[in-house]
């Protein structure tokens, strides 16, 4: 069906004007967004990252650099506030909905088709989620879904220099997030399985490839440099969500997470005219060759949550074309059903993913489904505690005081927030923390979190429970249930570079 569709059609003044709506919708998302992002505090993952933009480099150990050097520069802008640091991940998602919305346009889709992919990539979970906090998953998302508009580009306009843009993106992609080299995989299968093979003997695929080479270059000299630590922390983090469970599911939550779920029949609609389409077809290879990968892999189910906006636009379009051929109730009937049910699901997962109220029953429904949520509650008592119990000790062992933290979370919260107390650094072996290393001279007192009493007195000398990391709300999450105890110790039972040469921990 979608072969009788002109190419040129989508730039026609009709076309043109029609992405005008999407525009609006996809502002009023991020307008949402921005009014309830200040709600509840920074989530473990955040620290990290705030973290890491005060040791700028070209990798950390979990990740690329870009996300940590976009907080860096969010830092400068609006200081420690959560709506403004959150602010680049509500424009990565602002700019997912305006893009699939002109996916759909440049596919030939008018106004409905456009407007319908907009508000079902809007109210699908996933990307609502990324939208919530600044995370790197949602600038990968970002990334994902412009490599698929410039492919659309590069096919329906038959203009090779759109690899030039897809190096781009590749790039920026691959300071993001390594797992985007799946997408790039499915972009070259998509190319040698297709018509768009013509595009291998062309300078501008070969351009593409360089600027995507030359823009993750720094990154690879340091992993290099770092005997590719960032590979061994996800070897471990795999293995980790695997035993847990949290592989599980993969492609059931494809339908209930990844996607609005009313919206299946679309996205399925989509891939099917993909591979039906002999112009398009290598699209629908960008997303059967991750999606076959991360299975067989057991990777996350959101690893490939970037492929769906593509889907919907395309789906959208064939959607719209397939109700026009149908009798007027008919096409009225179903068109409404489906509207209902994508804003209905949409509603639903906004009052488990959106941080709507402080207060009340909506506020205990999202933070009894959502473990999200829960880690933001508590770091500012946390860090309070900690310096509450510093402030308690005698003056000869402040003096020379160290704090031990067991996660990365803790590390932040302590080594950014803890500045307003003139906390001491803290010191850990999770992560990019083990690669900052610890003090030459060892401290004699340790206020150790993030650890059980057993494990802090195999390390250190005369450790008792001093305080606990419960929070203002009682909210149960990791810190408060995990382990619950702030300890004070005494000095190291042995050198601290002994424990530097097991190697970091990964978290």
């Amino acid at each position: 069906m979608i072969e009788t569709v002109n190419p040129a059609q989508s730039l026609a003044p009709g076309n043109r004007k029609g992405i005008a709506p999407v525009i609006v919708i996809a502002v009023l998302f991020g307008v949402a967004h921005m009014l309830t992002n200040g709600q509840y505090g920074f989530h473990r993952d955040e620290w990290q990252f705030l973290s890491d933009a005060q040791h700028l480099d070209w990798g950390f150990v979990p990740y690329p650099p870009l996300t940590a050097a976009l907080e860096f520069l969010g830092l400068k802008m609006f200081g420690l506030s959560l709506v403004g640091l959150r602010l680049f991940s509500v424009f990565a998602q602002v700019c997912v909905i305006l893009v699939a919305g002109l996916m759909a346009r440049d596919l030939g889709g008018g106004r409905p088709a456009q407007v319908f992919t907009a508000i079902a990539v809007g109210l699908s979970p996933v990307p609502m989620f990324e939208a919530t906090e600044f995370q790197y998953s949602s600038f990968d998302l970002l990334w994902w879904v412009l490599i698929a508009w410039c492919v659309i580009r590069l096919l329906r306009d038959e203009e090779p220099r759109w690899w030039v843009a897809i190096g781009v993106v590749a790039g920026l992609g691959l300071l993001t997030k390594y797992s985007i080299a799946f997408e790039l995989t499915g972009v070259l299968v998509g190319v040698l399985l297709t018509d768009a093979r013509r595009y291998v003997t062309s300078r501008w695929f070969w351009a593409g490839g360089a600027i995507a080479l030359l823009l993750f270059a720094p990154n690879l000299a340091w992993l290099i440099r770092h005997d590719f630590i960032s590979y061994h922390f996800l070897q471990s983090i795999h293995a980790r969500d695997v035993r847990l469970g949290r592989a599980d599911g993969f492609l059931r939550d494809q339908f209930l997470l990844n996607a609005n779920l009313f919206a299946a029949p679309v996205w399925l609609a989509g891939l099917y005219a993909y591979f039906k389409s002999r112009r398009y077809r290598m699209l629908a290879w960008m997303y059967v060759v991750p999606l076959l990968l991360f299975l067989c892999a057991r990777g996350r189910f959101y690893y490939v949550c970037g492929a769906y906006p593509m889907l919907l636009a395309m789906g959208s379009v064939v959607g719209v074309q397939w109700l026009g051929s149908l009798r007027p109730a008919w096409r009225v009937g179903i068109a409404t059903l489906l509207m209902t049910g994508v804003l209905a699901a949409g509603v639903y997962a906004t009052m488990r993913i959106v941080p709507i109220a402080t207060s009340g029953p909506l506020r205990d429904f999202a933070l009894r489904n959502n473990g999200d949520l829960r880690e933001e509650i508590g770091w500012e008592d946390i860090v309070a505690r900690v310096a509450a119990i510093r402030d308690a000790l005698p003056p000869e062992q402040q003096a020379n005081l160290g704090i031990a933290v067991g996660n990365y979370g803790e590390y932040g919260a302590i080594a950014v927030m803890g500045q307003r107390y003139h906390l001491p650094t803290p010191i850990t072996t999770i992560n990019s923390g083990w690669l900052r290393g610890y003090p030459q001279t060892a401290p004699t007192t340790f206020i150790v979190l993030g650890n059980s009493l057993e494990r802090a007195s195999q390390l250190l000398f005369d450790c008792r429970v001093a305080g606990h990391t419960n929070n203002a709300w009682n909210v149960g999450n990791e810190e408060s249930l995990d382990h619950p105890d702030i300890f004070v110790c005494g000095r190291p039972r042995g050198p601290i570079s002994e424990l530097w040469k097991r190697g970091p921990e990964f978290g």
